[in-house]
């Protein structure tokens, strides 16, 4: 189901017309833009890219397909020295190969200039949604959000936020189920990702209060809360607190030091009933829900989360009980946190988990435009740079500079710590 591309259509033709390159194109039957729209744009159809130096991609690529001296682009995860891509980039260096990581294309804050990071957020509040509902309708509660569907049931974005945006006025109108009252909806970071989530979010009748209104609304009025959604925007500071009490928390300490941080989350969870997890995490951080807190928590009668929408996807990591990435055709697994074993699916005992990793394929066309908009400006430079030269002259626009991972088969200074990952 990855239906993504980093150059669209429209976005050929000018680098053909405009900017003179020549663009080969691999066919594909289930690529969002077909390959008759990239022909009418001026590209050449090739199944052989042997003639393209520059490969420009999305996601992982398989082993076999790099060749001797070529350089690509695409989101290969490897930076935190993910295990299971380790293969690829020891094959990569193995043929002499230059790789330019996405992910780390950014500004001279270090604020990222290229990514699909709204569209995963925009793709996974419409599942968590519909993943409610359809959690909620299995275990026999009656509510609205049983008329959404998956993200990439719907023809366009716009038709989905129409689809929110019904659900939002029956709430309105009709009000919630009375076990839903008040209905809150937390969101762990403020940055694209997240921002996007509540772009959805936002199309319900909502009220944004801070975390420590949120410990105190169980006791407001219930008449109030029926026809309306309450959301939390989660800062590290919420999550995590110092070892050390006497310490105030600094996050530029937090992030030079996250040893000396532990986890501060878990009084939120019992008043979210759905948690949208969107913000970066390493194992340097405490995790937000371990699976040890999670079997205290469903120790109780009865437990309000209902959803957890784990956009970050790190597999036993921050949200412990995410053991694996989803896949659009299978998105959800309910946590069983007793017996500590995932069911996919809807039914069962425990938490549902939306962990679909590559959501922004959910909208592929909007999220492709948008993506492809700003690398734009980058992509005649990376395709024209001379790439014998070494890595001190090669001559890229800086922010691609800083995102070249391997060059000429050697981990550039800012990734020689990659190796420890590479000898395991």
């Amino acid at each position: 189901m990855e239906r993504r591309v980093a150059i669209t259509p429209e976005h050929a033709k000018k680098l053909i017309k405009e900017q003179m390159l020549e663009i080969y194109v691999e066919p594909s039957e289930k690529r969002i833009f077909k390959d008759d729209e990239f022909r009418k744009a001026g590209a050449i159809l090739a199944s052989d890219l042997g003639n393209a130096p520059v490969i420009f991609g999305v996601k992982e690529m398989p082993n076999s397909f790099f060749e001797f001296r070529k350089t690509y682009i695409f989101f290969s995860h490897v930076i935190k020295g993910q295990p299971y891509n380790m293969p690829m980039l020891k094959q990569m260096m193995e043929k002499k190969c230059t790789l330019i990581e996405y992910e780390k294309i950014a500004d001279d804050k270090g604020r990222r200039l290229i990514f699909f990071g709204r569209f995963a957020g925009l793709a996974g509040m419409i599942n968590s949604l519909w993943s409610f509902g359809q959690r909620l309708k299995s275990q026999g509660i009656e509510n609205p959000f049983t008329t959404l569907k998956q993200s990439h049931h719907y023809q366009s974005l716009e038709e989905a936020k129409t689809a929110v945006k019904k659900v939002g006025e029956n709430i309105k109108t009709n009000g919630l189920p009375e076990s839903l009252i008040p209905m809150t909806i937390g969101f762990t970071g403020y940055g694209n990702v997240s921002k996007g989530a509540q772009e959805i979010a936002d199309l319900l009748p909502m009220i944004e209060i801070g975390p420590d209104e949120l410990l105190e609304l169980q006791k407001s009025d219930r008449e109030t809360n029926n026809k309306v959604v309450y959301k939390i925007i989660f800062k590290e500071s919420d999550i995590s607190v110092p070892k050390d009490r006497k310490m105030d928390f600094k996050l530029k300490h937090y992030y030079h030091h996250p040893e000396e941080y532990e986890n501060a989350f878990e009084k939120f969870v019992p008043h979210l009933s759905i948690l949208m997890n969107c913000m970066y995490w390493d194992d340097r951080y405490p995790r937000i829900l371990t699976k040890d807190y999670l079997a205290k928590l469903f120790s109780r009668s009865e437990v309000k989360l209902k959803v957890i929408g784990d956009i970050t996807c790190d597999p036993d990591g921050s949200i412990e009980c995410t053991h694996v990435g989803t896949e659009i055709e299978d998105p959800v697994f309910v946590y069983d946190p007793h017996k500590r074993e995932a069911r996919m699916g809807f039914e069962g005992e425990g938490i549902l988990v939306m962990a679909v990793d590559i959501l922004p394929s959910e909208l592929p066309r909007e999220s492709s435009i948008a993506f492809g908009n700003a690398l734009f400006k980058f992509i005649k430079p990376i395709a024209t740079a001379d790439y014998s030269q070494s890595f001190e002259k090669l001559d890229l626009p800086e922010p691609i500079k800083k995102a070249v991972i391997i060059h000429k088969g050697e981990l550039t200074p800012d990734y020689k710590y990659i190796s420890e990952f590479l000898e395991i």
